[in-house]
């Protein structure tokens, strides 16, 4: 591992009960130690979700490799984690591209000499009715939600392969179950990436990889304020949560942080709701 990567880690991390809210009580099945020392990439994790993954992958211990396609955002993600103690990069990167995800790969290999997690996390959405959506949004979407994930996958597995070991966690949506009004081309972006995690988790096992999947629900990022961009349409998408609320970022990364541990290594090929609750058609109120 180079110098500019080497941080000095403490013995040990604050726990979710000190920090006094009872928001934070999931994290209680986490210790400092739950990924200690593992080496994990986070694709679009310069802000949202994707940032509070490399985040809470840092207070259990990870070292990580933070990616996006801005090199500020990416940049001030990896102080964090260095404020966290842990080791970190950030680097700029359009998973769309197979030339720079590779330079990725290798450069993350030849900084910590293994690569332990991938979380491809990064995504793109616009809400359009399909009949006005044009042609070059729908391959955006298809490039970063679906490509993004074959093309990290396919160059980190070659990588776990030759390790025997390591685990892909995909982050994709409940539109990938169910479908959406007005994201048709994000819903089957996302349907694809679990499909793919159906077929790797099933391919790769032989090499002692696991392949998984948490697909939130409606989350509160910035992303989804570009979508739904009123108070009211906010109000109306936590209106539609059995439990009445937009997740937190922090929550979907908790459950990142499941399957990404050993608590996780009999689970391949699976996808790990963390909606809210179903939406049914059949509503009392």
């Amino acid at each position: 591992m180079t110098s500019a990567a080497r941080r000095a880690r403490p013995e040990s991390l604050p726990r979710a009960s000190d920090r006094g809210t009872c928001g934070d009580v999931l994290q209680h099945a986490f210790s400092a130690d739950t990924l200690r020392d593992r080496v994990a990439i986070v694709t679009g994790a310069s802000q949202g979700i994707g940032r509070a993954i490399a985040l809470e992958l840092a207070k259990v211990g990870a070292d990580v490799v933070a990616c996006s396609r801005r090199q500020s955002g990416v940049d001030a993600v990896a102080g964090e984690v260095r404020a966290l103690g842990r080791c970190a990069l950030g680097v700029a990167c359009d998973v769309g591209d197979a030339a720079q995800v590779d330079e990725v790969v290798a450069r993350t290999h030849a900084e910590f000499g293994r690569i332990d997690l991938l979380v491809n996390n990064a995504g793109y959405r616009i809400r359009a009715r399909l009949e006005d959506l044009p042609r070059d949004e729908w391959d955006a979407m298809l490039r970063t939600n679906l490509t993004g994930v074959f093309l990290f996958s396919q160059a980190v597995g070659r990588v776990m392969i030759r390790q025997h070991s390591g685990k892909i966690v995909n982050v994709t949506s409940v539109a990938g179950r169910s479908g959406s009004r007005g994201m048709a081309a994000y819903a089957a972006a996302k349907a694809g990436v679990t499909a793919l995690t159906q077929s790797l988790g099933a391919e790769w096992a032989k090499y002692g990889i696991t392949v998984n999947a948490v697909a939130p629900g409606p989350t509160e990022t910035e992303g989804v304020l570009e979508v739904w961009k009123t108070p009211a349409m906010i109000a109306q998408a936590s209106r539609e949560v059995p439990l009445q609320r937009l997740a937190r970022p922090e929550e979907i990364a908790w459950a990142v942080i499941f399957v990404a541990s050993d608590a996780a290594d009999f689970m391949t090929g699976e996808t790990l709701y963390v909606s809210g609750g179903p939406r049914v058609a059949n509503r009392e109120d």
